[in-house]
């Protein structure tokens, strides 16, 4: 044999394991396209109904909004009635009770002051807090204690 019959033949055996390594590279290559293709079917099969599930959810959402949305509404004119009601009812009814009242309070104070039997009211006395009581009250209310002590 000679040298290029040689190397003829290391070619040939570098190029058999070389398509032999491309073959098992293709042979994984199609094993693995074939499990992403059955993954993506699954996941078809699952995503459908969820889909649909999600779709029945949201339009019954939308129903309850809209419920929500009349009720509101509702009360919102509840409750703009009701302030009417009581601005009607304090300009009609507010006007002649302080009337009334101011009315009553005169006729009292005109029976009280034609009572001549009746003694005038004595003043009232005010409270400051934080002061403290002059010594000659003092004197007058431990005088007072020791005469109650005493049985007077």
């Amino acid at each position: 044999m000679s040298g290029g019959e040689v190397a003829g033949i290391i070619v040939a055996v570098f190029w058999a394991i070389l398509v032999s390594f491309l073959a098992v590279a293709l042979a994984r290559l199609a094993q693995t396209l074939k499990a992403t293709t059955k993954l993506v079917a699954d996941v078809t099969d699952q995503a459908v109904p969820l889909l649909a599930e999600a779709s029945t959810t949201v339009r019954s959402a939308q129903t309850q909004i809209d419920r929500v949305d009349a009720i509101a509404s509702d009360v919102q004119e509840v409750t703009s009635n009701a302030s009417a009601l009581s601005t009607t009812v304090a300009s009609t009814f507010g006007g002649p009770l302080v009337k009334v009242a101011a009315f009553g309070y005169g006729v009292r104070r005109a029976i009280a002051g034609r009572r001549d039997d009746v003694p005038a009211k004595a003043p009232r006395r005010t409270v400051i807090v934080g002061r403290a009581v002059p010594s000659a009250r003092r004197a007058k209310r431990g005088n007072r204690g020791d005469n109650r002590e005493k049985g007077n």
